[in-house]
């Protein structure tokens, strides 16, 4: 196996495995309290949210799948770049400041600080910046086969960018009610 894709796998599996930790150690850590973390979500708000997290969790592992199976590591260039370089930097974005949500928004409902919210809004964007360029990254990659592969991976790109850019970025802390 390629070097690039060996780092490229090594860095979704330790950032998810990150993601995963401090989610889990979250909740344990605050027993009964995942209510609070929709805020003033709406019950036809969360159905929303319920609907677009799957399908932007299924998006990532779709942008995955392509990237890793289908890409040639020692050819592929993103705007005249290293494409795993490039890949590498937005997922390790991604999943380091993924890792840091849930964590910083139990400071906040705890704490009450309002810098913790500036940091949360910090994180939020940072991980929607870095999904943006995700698909950017796809739309202008060099190579885009097999075809079905590469319109799946971008439209996976799509759908992450949609919740993560778009309703967890801007939505979400909109409607997350302390100040």
């Amino acid at each position: 196996m390629d070097e690039q894709k060996i780092w490229f796998l090594v860095i979704n599996a330790l950032g998810g495995l990150a993601v995963i930790a401090s989610y889990t150690a979250s909740l344990i850590s605050h027993p009964n309290t995942e209510e609070l973390l929709w805020g003033r979500i709406t019950p036809a708000l969360k159905s929303v949210y319920l609907v677009s997290m799957p399908m932007a969790a299924v998006g990532y592992l779709l942008c995955l799948h392509f990237i890793f199976f289908h890409l040639d590591a020692k050819t592929v260039h993103i705007g005249g770049f290293d494409g795993f370089l490039v890949l590498d930097m937005i997922f390790m974005v991604i999943l380091v400041f993924s890792a840091f949500w849930m964590p910083l928004t139990y400071k906040l409902i705890e704490t009450q600080w309002s810098g913790w919210r500036f940091y949360i809004r910090l994180v939020l964007f940072a991980v929607g910046l870095a999904s943006l360029a995700l698909l950017y990254s796809l739309l202008v990659i060099t190579q885009k086969e097999p075809a079905l592969n590469y319109w799946l991976a971008v439209g996976g790109a799509a759908m992450f960018f949609v919740q993560t850019g778009m309703i967890d970025a801007f939505i979400w802390p909109a409607l997350f009610p302390y100040k």
